[in-house]
């Protein structure tokens, strides 16, 4: 759970931005998105694996 410090006196909106920070932070919607579809671990070294390639011929290795 979050805690979020309000000074007496404090707009709402700086107490909103801090929230939004430290939620950001947390990882929490990231996790939730990333739990919302399951994906098999073939797949998702498939698609590493890929990437790898990718930015090994678009940023170079060997030359």
């Amino acid at each position: 759970m979050l805690i979020i410090p309000v000074k007496e006196g404090e707009p709402i909106d700086k107490a909103l931005k801090k929230f939004k920070k430290k939620f950001e932070r947390t990882g929490t919607l990231r996790a939730l998105r990333k739990r919302q579809a399951f994906i098999k671990p073939s797949v998702e070294r498939r698609k590493q694996v890929l990437r790898a390639v990718y930015k090994l011929e678009t940023y170079g290795g060997e030359q």
